[in-house]
């Protein structure tokens, strides 16, 4: 949590057209560090500027670019800075991060964080961990549905993979029947999270999941991963 004294800015400046994985690079920063708890971070956009390529982009009233500079900037402490900072480096890709001393003389109001998740993910071969999370549709966390904001989470901490299934039938604590008919429209349905990763980053971030999963059910087993795979990533 930041507190009042020394502490690091980081600038991370990006392309409002740049992309990671399908997603702007931008919004999947700025969930790496909402999810790994940094205090707090904010995006700016640029009206005018140019970058590496010396190429200018502006915008105005009749002119929208996409391509114009984008910089997210966050203060925290040095040794929380040191631990994000490579992944940062990674998710900037061609942009620029910058780092400066500077001090906290008023940190804000304190808020519960979120703990801190485990090391970067390895490949998984062998022995692995699986986590099943049972919710309903309608839990929430955050002002958007819980299912949503799990697997949101879990992509910032460099899940290998999680799924969500909606079942079409079953019960759970309050043996209040759940069912999903066409013309039935529950929005109250069971909903499943399932995950596979190494046991060292399933403990790493279980958590960060109990914590988000205030009614539900949380288990976790023991697999043999037979074969990852996955299509190699095409140049964005």
């Amino acid at each position: 949590m930041l507190s009042a004294g020394k502490a690091l800015k980081v600038s991370i400046y990006v392309s409002d057209g740049a992309t990671r994985h399908g997603v702007p690079v931008s919004s999947a920063i700025l969930d790496f560090l909402f999810y790994r708890g940094v205090s707090g971070a904010t995006l700016f956009k640029g009206v005018a500027g140019f970058g590496a390529d010396h190429h200018m982009h502006s915008a105005s009233s009749v002119e929208i670019s996409d391509g114009l500079p984008m910089v997210i900037q966050f203060v925290e402490a040095p040794e929380k800075v040191a631990a994000l900072l490579g992944k940062l480096q990674e998710m900037a890709g061609s942009g620029l991060v910058e780092v400066q001393e500077t001090t906290v003389a008023k940190p804000a109001r304190e808020s519960k964080a979120a703990p801190a998740p485990g090391p970067e993910h390895l490949k998984i071969e062998g022995k692995a961990r699986m986590m099943r999370v049972y919710i309903g549709e309608s839990d929430r966390w955050r002002d958007k549905p819980l299912h949503q904001a799990l697997i949101e989470a879990m992509r910032a901490n460099d899940i290998a993979g999680a799924t969500v299934y909606r079942g079409i039938l079953g019960y759970g604590a309050h043996r209040r029947v759940h069912r999903d008919k066409p013309m039935h429209l529950s929005h109250d349905s069971s909903i499943m999270l399932s995950v596979i990763d190494s046991a060292e980053k399933i403990e790493a971030i279980l958590p960060l999941v109990e914590q988000m999963v205030e009614e539900g059910l949380v288990v976790l087993s023991d697999v043999d991963v037979i074969k990852y795979a996955h299509r190699a990533a095409q140049a964005e």
